[in-house]
């Protein structure tokens, strides 16, 4: 069970290479769309393994009466880059009109905004609509080589000297300490990235003493402190045991094996798909934005969309019905 959305049949018109391993797709969309604003996201239909599944990409900037995402092959991932990675143009899927939890405030004197390898696709639209609106913005970017910097080139001639680019090859890293002391009283900071950029922008946000309703976040969901592998899921309450392959989700797996589940965004930020934990023998991968530190690190909740238990077994109360479909 999940919030309803309006669904649409999407062709792929284009496919561009920003770098070797991001692939942008551009999808013609049947019926009207409306203006939609940076940080947006849409739900594609995919198939892994044969079995249909939904995964969710940011959208990027886009000529009217389309859509365009970028991905980024993914040798671990659960397969919904694959996916993507085998279109070609004329193929056929259905994709919703885009949606946004990560949108801008307009209510700041200055944006910070952040990006760590693939995470620059929701930022990308964001610098061009604040440069646009009049907005003092900076942007750091950071990623293993140059060669990997999705829209490199367009963001440089965008914001020129207020893009600064951190490369590991060649030894930079973030000083987020650093940057977060020079923002100004009421400035905003947009980070999208792997999740041990997330837990370094909160802690130095933090530790400069600034409002969390001012920084803002997004992770992947696939994006954890370990690598994709199976585990088990008991429901003691439906006497049932579950297997949740590596190229799929614990929700994924729950409600292709008839237990009922209410969820929505798929992406650990809603929270409606949290079910209790029993007990496990594992640890938990805590992949989501929704929980504080403290509550993931008491193990008593986690979300289903994209939190893990990698490589063992975990009981779970799924809290919503006691009899499976």
């Amino acid at each position: 069970m999940r919030s309803r959305q309006e669904w649409r049949q999407a062709r792929v018109i284009d496919i561009a290479h920003p770098t070797e391993d991001v692939r942008a797709v551009t999808f013609a969309v049947n019926g009207p769309l409306s203006a939609f604003d940076p940080g947006s996201h849409t739900n594609i239909r995919v198939m892994i393994h044969d079995a249909p599944a939904i995964r969710t990409y940011t959208v990027l900037p886009s000529a009217p009466g389309t859509l365009k995402i970028a991905v980024k092959l993914h040798p671990n991932s659960r397969g919904g880059s694959a996916w993507v990675w085998s279109l070609n143009p004329g193929d056929v899927t259905e994709m919703t009109t885009p949606e946004n939890r990560f949108e801008l405030s307009w209510r700041a004197s200055h944006y910070l905004l952040i990006a760590g390898g693939i995470g620059v696709t929701p930022i990308f639209g964001m610098a061009p609509a604040l440069i646009s609106g009049g907005q003092s913005v900076r942007m750091i970017y950071g990623g293993r080589s140059q060669a990997q910097l999705a829209f490199r080139d367009e963001l440089e001639t965008l914001l020129g000297g207020d893009l600064e680019l951190f490369v590991e090859e060649e030894g930079r890293s973030f000083d987020l300490d650093a940057e977060f002391s020079r923002l100004p009283l009421d400035a905003e900071s947009y980070v999208c990235g792997p999740i041990g950029l997330l837990n370094a922008s909160k802690a130095a946000w933090q530790r400069a003493g600034r409002p969390m309703s001012r920084l803002r976040f997004e992770v992947f969901g696939d994006s954890g402190h370990y690598g994709e592998s199976a585990f088990w899921v008991e429901i003691p309450a439906l006497q049932k045991t579950v297997e949740v392959r590596p190229d799929q989700s614990m929700l994924e797996a729950l409600l292709q094996s008839g237990v009922d589940m209410v969820y929505d965004c798929q992406r650990g930020e809603c929270g409606l798909c949290a079910v209790g934990v029993l007990d496990h023998e594992a640890t938990i991968d805590h992949r989501d934005v929704f929980f504080s530190p403290t509550e993931r690190a008491q193990n008593v909740r986690m979300c289903a969309c994209v939190s893990r238990a990698p490589g063992g077994t975990i009981s779970i109360d799924t809290g919503y019905q006691s009899a499976p479909l």
